[in-house]
């Protein structure tokens, strides 16, 4: 079933707990994909959801599994897998947000690269809600320093990435030993053929959801594109910066090694600028991550891998340094601007005749206009 709307929290016949800690964000009103997981899930139906990044899909499924969790309980009730650490990282915070006025609900938050001894003195706690990556899980499977055949609610949160990324069968494993579930929620921007598959081997009379990306809630993105030499890009961006005075700012790079020298130009250039890739400590990861979000930070680089679950409501524009090799790539991109009802911009760089194919394939595919710009004799940036 297709959802465009909305409903009110206190018409979903939540615990006060929860609507405490909902009208503390004050939140009144869901989206559309929390109106039309909230009720199934509550029943402890499975669900399968399409839901555009950026539409509120932790609280679709951390509401019910927050409101299920048996306090008194020490086992395992729930396991949500996502894709990468800092999506894990950020759905344990807004779990525990929710469960603020509720003593006794635990969660843990397991991933790789983040010392393991940490992680299983947390897990001695006994919590009651796992939010784990598919690898470290099954390590810590391995080890006997988790039991999940006790869930009772399994959530694989952004399955497109996770399957692509190569996680299929860990997924598949996890969810073969836990096979005691009531309900099991898919969640994900676009239903591959393997989130597909999935579905139809674990799921039974699963309620489909969508959320279209209509005008409601597609983000309002000026999208740019500009012919630029292979060394012009920190120039560009430092141009646009000056003429904007954005202050808040994401550029991607297909590269760890294109992301630590575009870092390195900007930062020559008084900008300042930090980038997360697969090769830096997590630790480092983190610190660069929360100094963009508490607002810190003018230029966060980026790869694609490394950016997700990175989730800022109100970046002001994002640069493609290089032009994304998949079509989706491009709209998780873009869609960290353009949010809560702000305009966003996008700039892309071309530098090479491939890149203007795939800009090229990318603008048709994606039904997405994007606009040629130079800039002109004044610096300012002007129709090419």
């Amino acid at each position: 079933m297709e959802y465009t709307e909305g409903v009110r929290f206190d018409s979903l016949e939540l615990s006060p707990e929860i609507m405490r800690a909902v009208a503390e964000r004050g939140i009144q009103v869901s989206t559309p994909v929390q109106a039309g997981c909230i009720p199934p899930m509550m029943a402890w139906q499975d669900v399968i959801a399409k839901a555009p990044t950026g539409t509120g899909k932790t609280f679709a499924y951390g509401i019910p599994i927050v409101e299920h969790v048996d306090p008194q309980d020490e086992s395992v009730q729930a396991v949500i897998l996502a894709p990468t650490r800092e999506l894990a990282i950020q759905i344990t915070e807004e779990l525990r947000a929710l469960a603020a006025y509720k003593p006794g609900v635990r969660s843990v938050c397991l991933y790789g690269g983040a010392p393991i001894g940490r992680q299983i003195e947390t897990l001695k706690k006994h919590p009651q809600i796992v939010v784990a990556t598919p690898g470290r899980l099954s390590d810590h499977m391995k080890r006997r320093t988790v039991r999940v055949d006790t869930a009772q609610t399994v959530v694989l949160d952004e399955a497109d990435r996770m399957l692509d990324m190569g996680f299929i069968h860990d997924v598949t494993r996890l969810l073969d030993r836990m096979n005691k579930r009531k309900n099991l929620g898919l969640f994900s921007a676009t239903i591959s053929r393997e989130v597909m598959d999935i579905a139809w081997v674990y799921q039974r009379d699963a309620e489909e959801i969508t959320v279209r990306e209509d005008e409601q809630n597609k983000p309002d993105i000026k999208q740019f594109r500009m012919d630029v030499s292979y060394d012009g890009k920190a120039d560009a961006i430092e141009k646009i910066l000056n003429e904007t005075g954005f202050d808040r700012c994401m550029a991607f790079c297909n590269t760890k090694g294109t992301t630590e020298r575009i870092t390195k130009f900007l930062q020559m250039r008084g900008i300042d600028a930090e980038c997360i890739h697969g090769d830096i400590p997590q630790k480092k990861r983190e610190q660069v991550m929360d100094k963009f979000r508490q607002g810190r930070l003018r230029v966060f680089v980026s790869t694609d891998v490394a950016a997700r679950g990175i989730d800022v409501d109100d970046v002001d524009i994002v640069f493609n340094c290089d032009i994304p090799d998949e079509n989706q790539d491009y709209i998780h991109r873009i869609g960290r601007t353009g949010r809560a009802k702000r305009q966003g911009v996008a700039v892309s760089f071309v530098a090479d005749f491939p890149s203007k194919i795939r800009i090229d394939d990318i603008a048709q595919k994606t039904r997405n206009e994007i606009v040629p710009v130079k800039f002109g004799d004044d610096g300012k940036l002007t129709p090419a």
